[in-house]
């Protein structure tokens, strides 16, 4: 079992969000169209790169092979979030979001 974390502070993605470009490279459309659609879409957005970097981690004793754009996260109907690696759903790892106006969060476990 591998664990990852991470915390981001919301403010640093106040510049990217409107930086389509860079929204391109690191985020899957589903995971851009989601995030923009919520009224706090740059928490939605610095969170998801927060799991990503926490699943990376996770990730990076076993795969060196997984960059960050290989990974997405989206939530389910009943909102858990569930991970994705190169667009295929990954049963093997458990990701936690959280998230204020401030900070975000993320646990990522690799089992």
């Amino acid at each position: 079992m591998n664990i990852g974390i991470d915390i981001e502070e919301v403010k640093r993605f106040n510049k990217y969000v409107k930086n389509k470009s860079w929204l391109k490279r690191v985020f899957t459309e589903e995971e851009i169209s989601y995030s923009l659609s919520k009224k706090n879409a740059i928490e939605h957005l610095a969170v998801r790169f927060a799991a990503k970097e926490a699943i990376w981690k996770a990730l990076s004793t076993r795969n060196k092979q997984i960059i960050i754009t290989d990974i997405s996260v989206m939530n389910t109907k009943n909102g858990k979030p569930q991970v994705y690696i190169k667009n295929k759903k990954c049963n093997k790892i458990d990701v936690s979001l959280s998230h204020t106006n401030k900070y975000v969060a993320a646990v990522a476990i690799f089992f």
